[in-house]
């Protein structure tokens, strides 16, 4: 054969080679569907398997059985935009300058030029959905369809925020609840009686749709953040009240979309995760959850502000009935989906890291020496390290001693300030009530280094430093 035979056979093997690739994507054929399902102000012990025994959850108690159930997992930090945006790009939200709940008309949401969960996996050429509450900033720039989401279905905020508040007038003063499809507002609310049934009819014709190619479904529920609603068929149901009615609503929307995963033959291909923003609101009393065995909840870094359920299911990777006790938080989520699916991880730096090795059981260390916990505007109150936790002198809310709220009211909060370093051994008290700093200086003087390379990165407020890594989040004028 001549050199030219050689060199026109060798690029006619190139350009089928190429043409071929081009038809068969790894996206199409191997990657797994991923669905994220994210509650509001959940607690620990509000779920079956997670101590629960007055609310029946038979789906995540199965879906538990069925894949990993998580004991040591952490929201990313104990209240609303800024969870959320620790889950969705893998960094500390004071990282991208999100801070506390955003309220109606913010000026600010997360910044265009971070990337999603969402993003990273369009990128990858998935389908993207979110049905659900939103609240990374409700200016049109800052919403789903400009972050990623392909669909959305839901609320730009939490569900209080709206006239029917109880402190309407007095405190807050909200405009209706807009109900969005996509970039249009297609209702007001005045009743959600019936939104958890439709965001979970919504999840479900969107994995019927897209049964054939891979898909990201993001569905964040808004309950069972106050105020509480519940369909008729779940009325009455629990031993916990209201507030069990509404779980056991939420533990049906989880069956009903595994449901649908397994009717279209994706069981083996899908990774289901389940879990909450932060811990139960207590000062609302009966419509509130439960922490228990921790301390506190929502808006403090103590264990019961942010240890929360997770469960992940994915039969191809993780062994049934797996219980894993090493720390991970929400920041881990990203990069360990961008693990399994072989995406690319964000150009901008994140905090997070994989966890994929300790869901499937090749490892059972934490992906992180430490974790962060930061409150309000950037103040750090803690730090997880091993089985300690330390926190450093703060000011944090407590219901202990107040009068609780009842049927949908808030009681008060009572302010205490921390006025020393406190450390705890988890592994030996889980429930936070032994100070144990005097007795363990070397611990203390670990994680007080760590804590201060932390603070050089991202700055601490309680010390008035800041960070020479911290991002702007996105304004408008």
């Amino acid at each position: 054969m001549s050199l030219k035979s050689c060199y026109i056979l060798f690029l006619v093997t190139v350009i089928s080679q190429h043409i071929s690739g081009q038809k068969i994507k790894p996206a199409e054929k191997n990657r797994p569907n991923v669905i994220l399902i994210f509650t509001d102000d959940q607690g620990y012990n509000d779920v079956g398997v997670f101590g629960a025994n007055d609310i029946d959850t038979p789906n995540l108690d199965q879906m538990a059985a069925d894949g990993a159930k998580l004991t040591h997992f952490y929201a990313a930090q104990a209240v609303c935009s800024a969870s959320r945006a620790g889950i969705l790009t893998g960094a500390y939200p004071n990282r991208i300058g999100i801070h506390n709940a955003f309220m109606p008309n913010s000026k600010v949401g997360l910044h265009p030029d971070e990337t999603t969960l969402a993003e990273l996996l369009k990128e990858e050429e998935y389908a993207t959905a979110i049905f659900g509450k939103w609240h990374l900033g409700d200016a049109e720039q800052f919403m789903p369809n400009n972050q990623g989401f392909d669909e959305y279905y839901g609320i730009p905020y939490s569900n209080d925020m709206w006239p029917l508040h109880p402190q309407q007038g007095p405190i807050f003063d909200f405009g209706p609840l807009p109900l969005y499809e996509n970039q249009k507002v297609i209702d007001t609310l005045t009743d959600q009686t019936n939104l958890t049934t439709e965001i979970t009819e919504r999840s479900v014709d969107f994995i019927n749709r897209n049964n054939e190619n891979p898909f990201f479904l993001y569905v964040p529920h808004p309950q069972p953040h106050v105020p509480l609603f519940v369909s008729d068929k779940f009325k009455g149901k629990s031993n916990r009240g209201k507030y069990g009615d509404v779980i056991m609503e939420l533990d049906w929307s989880v069956g009903e979309i595994i449901k649908a995963v397994e009717r279209n033959g994706l069981t083996e291909k899908t990774i289901v995760i389940f879990t909450s923003d932060n811990g139960p609101w207590l000062a609302y009393g009966n419509h509130s959850g439960s922490a228990l065995p921790f301390r506190e909840g929502k808006g403090t870094g103590w264990e019961g502000g942010q240890r929360e359920p997770f469960i992940i299911k994915y039969p191809k990777e993780i062994k049934a009935g797996s219980i894993i006790e090493a720390p991970v938080m929400a920041i881990d989520i990203l990069p360990s989906i961008a693990e399994v699916t072989n995406a690319h991880l964000p150009e901008k730096e994140i905090d997070g890291k994989s966890a994929w090795s300790l869901f499937t059981g090749k490892t059972d260390e934490s992906p992180q020496e430490a974790y962060f916990f930061y409150y309000r505007v950037n103040e750090l109150f803690g730090v997880r390290y091993g089985k300690w936790k330390l926190y450093f002198p703060h000011r944090y809310r407590t219901m202990n001693g107040q009068k609780p709220g009842k049927d949908g009211f808030p009681g008060n909060y009572k302010m205490i300030d921390l006025k020393q370093i406190e450390l705890y051994n988890l592994e030996l008290d889980e429930s936070e009530t032994t100070n144990v700093a005097q007795a363990h200086p070397e611990v203390v003087n670990t994680i007080q280094q760590l804590a201060d390379d932390m603070r050089a990165k991202l700055g601490d407020s309680l010390l008035d430093m800041e960070g020479s890594e911290t991002r702007s989040p996105g304004r408008i004028d």
